[in-house]
């Protein structure tokens, strides 16, 4: 079973919407909602209400009874003076004060022996499936299973555990949930159809429902339920049930403890054990000795809501496989019925068969508004792929990409086949065209040319070409949890200086005191002089940041209540992993630095998104910021006016995907993440100088590298100075910078093309 391979051409992978069919036929699709008098008995019954309501409920109504329209009472406020003020404590969440609790718990009765291997198997199988699952054991083994609660009430005996069992779930779970459903260890469970159930009966009834067996003698009409096969236990009931738990326990004789719980129920509650219940019946299925799950064919095996008895993980594991292939292929049918719906009803729209896009069910293809927004088609064989990360026209495929392509190829091909067969079968000789593009509102599409070879029923062949077009459709989108972050976190701005970068301080000191220190954003500054080791010699006599040091005294005295520091180093090569060594020994472990460049122009919207995207001891951010181009090669003659707003100056650059300087991350996470490096230093100490922090956290921590552009970390343009002491990465990193913000290739062209033509005259 390829599930993740599948695609919309032949089996589109929908959401399902099932409508409810309670005695009649009923489609959202096909119900006019404003017509007036009709003779569906369907539609008389939802005008009044009644549809979704229960049996008991409309026999009510129909004898006169609840017939007028509820009608909310309003109690106004009113505060009495004579009574002293008290807080009002709300709870933490909604669904706490309004009283809901979540569907079913489910509890498995499992012991020593079997905990390892039965209940494992249980657990791997349908447990994440359920909101909650408990394993309740007499005596718990040696070593627990990971990733599953494991209670243990000390005591072996099956109608004991029974016992803690049931007191258990009302003491500490009674008030949470609606349904508690209990089962063996050697039961099969299917989730889905179980919750389905639940979320079908009404929870404020007293229900024991489950496969009902008579007790030993079958004298008696009252029933109990088969603990192999689960039995559903309400909420109300289990309330009811607990002042009696210890008077049971004491009374009643029974070896088998779902025997003894049912004749507890009975003799004090009154209640025998039901299979069917609100027109919902709970379905079973009893497993015979050697059965082969892959042969069982019958509706009442297809059906079942449980399976029992499992006598090994294997054979649960197998049972896990044929339900998912039967409900794999019942959600086909279903998308498949739902498909031929929507074709039919086309016709009632105003734009006809025409407006039917394909696949049925997936969302239009994107339609853009200007050629700005048109989605480009990526060219590819099955040896290359003509658009690549690095720009050039012509690379290899490998990796995801070679593995995608090839997924395609064998899905199209056979679905070919199950579309022409018998009459035709398709052999793929090679791909002539592909072409693909992501849409992201629907996925991605393929359009593949392929030389066929088909082959007739009486073996004749002939090679032909056929185009196909298929869709990979997003359909599970996941909403990733974050841990909380705020705007109001200090971040700590480290701005590393070079000899060679005095001139670019004032435009930075400027715009950081304009952006920062005017709106009184909680940042603070620290510089960090870097000398190298004959300015570090001569520095009593001539300090070559002197006119650094006069400008940020100047800023202090402005503000008197700012301190802006500065570090001093020496090194010949300013590797930023040794900088940032440095730096994170003399700040606490939750300081939030921001490393800047003297370029960068600091502002609040950045700052606050430093905040947002660097989460401790979860995230690291490093912003791909947007690079002006060369004005000398943009405007040439001319130069740009100086009302020009910001969005019209970010047409003018590009956002620079090679300069990996600025980083927004914790100290804590970056002390973590050098500490495992700390072993690769020791064999190779060069390691520092061809390494930068980003490389740090990607090789050596497991947190969420984020790398995105940012719009409002822009850099004026200027020709960086590159180290060639610096690893060749790093190096061909900076040079590659340099060029690519000379200008755009339209403006690089023209240059040249005036250039030629003032060579030719």
């Amino acid at each position: 079973m390829r599930v993740s391979s599948f695609l919309a051409l032949f089996r589109p992978a929908l959401p399902l919407l099932l409508g409810l069919s309670l005695g009649c036929s009923l489609s959202l699709l096909m119900v006019s909602w404003t017509q007036g008098d009709t003779d569906d008995p369907c539609r008389d019954d939802l005008n009044k209400g009644s549809l979704f309501l229960g049996r008991d409920v409309q026999r009510d109504q129909r004898n006169g009874a609840g017939e007028e329209d509820f009608q909310p009472r309003i109690i106004p406020y009113h505060k009495d003076p004579n009574k002293p003020y008290r807080k009002v404590l709300r709870t933490r969440y909604i669904h706490t004060e309004l009283g809901i609790r979540e569907r079913l718990l489910v509890g498995v009765l499992t012991s020593r022996a079997t905990l390892n291997t039965l209940a494992v198997a249980v657990n791997r199988t349908v447990a994440h499936r359920f909101h909650r699952t408990f394993f309740f054991t007499g005596l718990r083994s040696p070593k627990v299973p990971h990733g599953m609660t494991v209670i243990a009430h000390g005591d072996d005996r099956p109608v004991w555990l029974m016992y803690e069992t049931v007191r258990h779930l009302h003491q500490h779970h009674g008030s949470d949930y609606d349904w508690f459903l209990l089962a063996q260890d050697d039961t099969y469970m299917q989730a889905d159809r179980l919750s389905e159930l639940v979320g079908h009966l009404s929870s404020g009834q007293d229900l024991y429902m489950g496969r009902a067996e008579e007790f030993i003698g079958g004298e008696e009409k009252a029933r109990y339920c088969h603990g192999g096969y689960g039995y559903l236990l309400s909420r109300s009931l289990l309330a009811r049930l607990q002042p009696h738990l210890d008077t049971c326990r004491n009374d009643i004789l029974s070896v088998r403890p779902d025997e003894w719980l049912g004749r507890c129920i009975i003799d004090y509650l009154g209640l025998s054990c039901v299979e069917m219940h609100q027109g919902m019946t709970y379905r079973y299925f009893e497993l015979q000795k050697n059965a082969d799950p892959e042969r069982e064919e019958s509706a009442e095996f297809k059906n079942a809501f449980t399976v029992h008895p499992v006598s090994d993980p294997n054979l649960m594991y197998r049972l896990h496989k044929r339900f998912s292939h039967i409900e794999l292929e019942r959600t086909y049918q279903q998308i498949q019925e739902l498909q031929m719906q929507m074709s039919n009803l086309s016709d009632l729209t105003p734009e006809g068969k025409a407006g039917v896009t394909w696949p049925i069910g997936i969302n239009p293809p994107f339609k853009p508004k200007t050629r700005f927004e048109v989605i480009n088609w990526d060219y590819f064989t099955e040896e290359h792929i003509y658009t690549c990360i690095d720009g050039s026209p012509k690379c290899e495929m490998r990796g995801a990409d070679r593995a995608d392509v090839g997924a395609i190829l064998e899905i199209a091909v056979e679905g070919l086949n199950e579309r022409y067969q018998p009459q035709l079968r398709f052999r793929k000789r090679r791909l002539l065209n592909g072409y693909r593009r992501f849409d992201p509102t629907r996925g991605m599409e393929y359009i593949l040319d392929l030389a066929l070879e088909a082959i007739s029923q009486k073996g004749h062949s002939q090679v032909i070409a056929k185009r196909v077009n298929l869709l990979r459709p997003l359909s599970a989108v996941e909403i990733i949890p974050m841990p909380y972050v705020t705007e109001a976190t200090r971040v700590q701005v480290i701005l590393p200086i070079t000899a060679q970068d005095q001139d670019f301080v004032g435009n930075f000191l400027d715009m950081y005191v304009m952006n920062t220190l005017d709106t009184h954003d909680n940042v603070l500054l620290t510089f960090l002089f870097i000398y190298d080791p004959f300015d570090a010699q001569r520095v009593s006599q001539m300090d070559v940041f002197a006119g650094v040091k006069s400008m940020i005294g100047e800023v202090e005295k402005r503000y008197g209540d700012v301190k802006i520091p500065w570090i001093s180093v020496k090194t010949e090569v300013p590797s930023q992993v040794k900088l940032m060594d440095i730096i994170s020994k003399k700040h606490p472990v939750d300081t939030l630095f921001f490393l800047a460049s003297v370029w960068t122009e600091v502002n609040s919207d950045f700052l606050n998104r430093c905040r947002m995207n660097a989460i401790s001891n979860w995230q690291v951010f490093f912003p791909i910021h947007f690079q002006e181009y060369n004005p000398a090669v943009m405007y040439r003659d001319q130069q740009p006016s100086a009302s020009s707003s910001t969005s019209e100056s970010l047409r003018d650059g590009h956002f620079d995907r090679h300069v990996f300087d600025e980083a927004c991350l914790y100290n804590a996470d970056y002390m973590s993440a050098r500490t495992k490096m700390a072993a690769d230093i020791l064999d190779n100490e060069e390691l520092l100088e061809s390494m930068d922090v980003y490389d740090i956290f990607v090789r050596y921590s497991g947190l969420h590298v984020f790398r995105a552009v940012e719009p409002a970390l822009i850099q004026k343009y200027v020709r960086r100075a590159c180290n060639p002491r610096f690893s060749e990465d790093v190096y061909h990193r900076c040079v590659l910078s340099n060029l690519e913000s000379l200008g755009s290739r339209s403006h690089l062209a023209m240059a040249l093309f005036e250039q030629d033509q003032a060579n030719s005259t």
